[in-house]
């Protein structure tokens, strides 16, 4: 056993420890020691090395800057929302997942849209041909959003929606099949993705160029400030500029930036923001690099914290809490030795949970392949229970805090992410820097070396470029029934053969009128034509005759 005399006394003598014993013990070669973001690692970190200032950089739960979590209790009080992500074929199939989900412990609900949803067409659409219901659920009008619904009460759950082109005519259904339900619009609790600038920035998934959708997201806050008092109206993401190969420190940045590009647009709509602050929320990837995660959603917290309350003055504490969903990656999962994934996704998550996040999804082992089986699913939601119930790690508040490290690279994931706003300032904002295909190129970069590397074998994939199987069994996958797809094309047109057709067009003239000027926000008018049973595909052509469509110059 070493002794007292043996070891070296930290401070100051780190570094002699360095070069007398640690240099003397050769590195492992071939492998990279810095993280996904290139961040590079000392072997140790001591107070000699780290200067950490409590009161600045930690402070308490509960307490500016946030740091070590937004509520005071954390995870003593309550558990995080347990979602998994669900939505195939149509909206009856996806009302039994949504059952079954709930029926084993799921506490919220979380909504895949299939691809024509997501781009604003209706199932019949021919750009919709050999998509419908193959990527989520199909949800072509108020219709289908009552189906969808049907015998779940929406006052007493919490609903996530991820849709953002199309996100308003999405939320309108939904307050619609509350009032159906006799449910106030102030009862309602949930989030709506509508973070437009991240599609233009990574997923693609657009409809409107950046100015006119800017306004349908203006539109949308103001109308849930007033309306819609529990509802997030935005989730801001980074999940998906993760997803598109960015690396944590882009993932960080990107996000933010685009945080205070909608709130410096609610401002100049002339809300205040203290109105509107509050009921933002965030949405990040929990990556495989453990401690650049965990890292990433303190520095998250802290800058957020600071910029609402020192830039913007906001006054309320409330509107300077980041609160935010995770997700799994689905990068990480591998179509190689899929059960693997199962370990992946275990320490993804318990990174997000150590991170301090309110709401969770865990990938199913299965999704690099197809949409999850009901058991694959069922395996990811218990996922998050072992770790809520047999770990452990809920029972003190941000236990990590305090290492050297984590406070370390914190701090260091901070200095990178405001060297990117400094950036993006001088291209002259975030939609100045789409335009100029600034995020594009920086992610594109970003995931060629990190592809090099895998490549190289200096950063190990198990099963894909290490410790490969020659022969591995077939998984039993979900496969969606292509009758499916017919059945919603059938049900779309039956209803606009049953409506009455003269409202129909009454609503959508309306909200072409309002479109074309400014200065009237268009969430009334959409509710109003939901009420008709106008489409999604019909609204949103009623938009895009007005605003015509975006066309991104391709970046290679």
């Amino acid at each position: 056993m070493a002794t007292t005399e043996d070891r070296p006394e930290v401070g100051g003598r780190t570094e002699e420890w360095r070069q007398s014993l640690y240099e003397a013990a050769p590195e492992r070669q071939g492998e990279l020691f810095s993280t996904i973001s290139g961040l590079e690692n000392e072997p140790l970190y001591t107070p000699d090395t780290v200067e950490v200032d409590y009161d600045r950089d930690l402070g308490y739960p509960g307490v500016f800057p946030f740091t070590r979590g937004v509520y005071p209790s954390m995870y003593r009080g309550r558990l995080w929302t347990m979602r998994q992500f669900a939505g195939f074929g149509t909206a009856e199939e996806t009302n039994e997942r949504f059952r079954y989900l709930l029926d084993h412990g799921q506490t919220g609900l979380s909504t895949a849209f299939d691809m024509p949803t997501l781009m604003g067409y209706d199932s019949d659409h021919a750009r919709s041909l050999g998509e419908v219901g193959r990527e989520g659920v199909a949800v072509d009008s108020l219709a289908d959003m009552e189906t969808l619904f049907d015998g779940i009460p929406l006052g007493e759950v919490s609903t996530s929606m991820t849709i953002n082109g199309p996100a308003a005519m999405l939320l309108a259904f939904y307050v619609c099949v509350a009032e159906q339900q006799g449910v106030p619009r102030a009862e309602l609790r949930g989030t709506i993705q509508t973070d437009i600038l991240k599609e233009y920035i990574a997923q693609k998934e657009w409809i409107f160029p950046p100015e006119p959708s800017m306004r349908l997201v203006t539109d949308m806050v103001e109308y849930c400030a007033r309306e819609l008092p529990r509802w997030h109206p935005i989730s801001i993401s980074g999940y998906h500029i993760r997803e598109a190969g960015s690396n944590a420190v882009q993932e960080l940045a990107f996000t933010l930036a685009n945080g205070f590009a909608y709130v410096d647009a609610a401002l100049e709509r002339g809300l205040d923001v203290d109105e509107f602050a509050p009921r933002l929320s965030f949405f990040f990837n929990a990556h495989v690099d453990f401690f650049e995660e965990i890292a990433k959603y303190r520095a998250a917290r802290r800058i957020w914290a600071r910029e609402l309350r020192d830039r913007y003055g906001a006054k309320n504490p409330r509107s300077w809490l980041m609160r935010f969903h995770t997700q799994t990656a689905g990068v990480s999962l591998t179509a190689q030795q899929p059960e693997v994934n199962i370990v992946r996704t275990a320490l993804e998550a318990l990174a997000a949970v150590l991170g301090g996040t309110q709401s969770l999804h865990t990938n199913s082992f299965d999704e690099a392949l197809a949409l999850p089986t009901e058991n694959a699913v069922r395996l990811a939601l218990r996922t998050q229970q072992v770790i809520a119930h047999e770990t452990g790690v809920v029972n003190t508040i941000d236990p990590l805090g305090g290492s050297y490290y984590l406070e370390d690279l914190t701090s260091r994931l901070e200095a990178e992410a405001y060297d990117y706003f400094e950036r993006i300032g001088k291209l002259g904002g975030v939609i100045a820097a789409i335009k100029d295909n600034f995020f594009q190129r920086e992610i594109a970069d970003a995931s060629f070396r990190y592809q090099a590397e895998v490549e190289a074998k200096q950063r190990v994939i198990v099963g894909v470029n290490r410790y490969q199987l020659e022969d591995e069994p077939e998984l039993e996958i979900l496969r969606i029934d292509p009758a499916l797809e017919d059945k919603q094309v059938e049900r779309v047109r039956g209803l606009r053969g049953r409506r009455e057709s003269g409202e129909v067009e009454t609503t959508l003239a309306k909200l072409k009128d309002a479109a074309a000027h400014e200065g009237e926000n268009l969430m009334p008018l959409l509710v109003e034509a939901s009420r008709a049973y106008a489409t999604l595909g019909e609204m949103c052509d009623a938009l895009r005759e007005v605003w015509g469509v975006w066309r991104e110059t391709p970046v290679f």
